[in-house]
Order: C-alpha cells, then sequence, then structure tokens
C-alpha cells in the first residue's frame, strides 16, 4: 500500500470488511496502541485532503495487530 492513500482506496479497503465491526487507527510502531476515530474533516482548494481525527486511546494493540503490522513492541 502506497504511503499517502486516497478517500477513494479507503472506501475500496473498507467495502471489505463487516460494516458493523467497530473502527480503530492502530498508531505509532514504537507504543503501538489502538485509537478510537472522530470526526472526518475535508478541506477544499488547491491542497485539499480529507483529515481524520483521533478520538481517545483505546489500549494497546493485540500481538496479532502488531505482527499483521510488522511493529514491534518497543
Amino acid at each position: 500500500m502506497p504511503y499517502q492513500i486516497t478517500v477513494r482506496q479507503l472506501i475500496l479497503q473498507l467495502q471489505t470488511v463487516d460494516p458493523d465491526l467497530p473502527a480503530y487507527f492502530a498508531i505509532n510502531p514504537d507504543w503501538p496502541h489502538a485509537h478510537r476515530i472522530g470526526r472526518v474533516i475535508e478541506i477544499s482548494g488547491a491542497n485539499g485532503a480529507v483529515y481524520i481525527a483521533e478520538n481517545g486511546q483505546e489500549g494497546v494493540l493485540p500481538p496479532a495487530v502488531r505482527n499483521q503490522l510488522n511493529w514491534a513492541v518497543a
């Protein structure tokens, strides 16, 4: 997967999973934690982008998630 993905690519990836599952961000390979997803903001214009805000920490990522992402625990 490229470092920067588009909204279209994100939608395509999300269409393959159960829509009733909770969604989290997996953040920071040095201290791998799960974070709740917050607001989605779209900025228009020449440097437009979509930003998905963090909405609190859920806890340390399960080992299966860290392994899938190739993130070791520091």
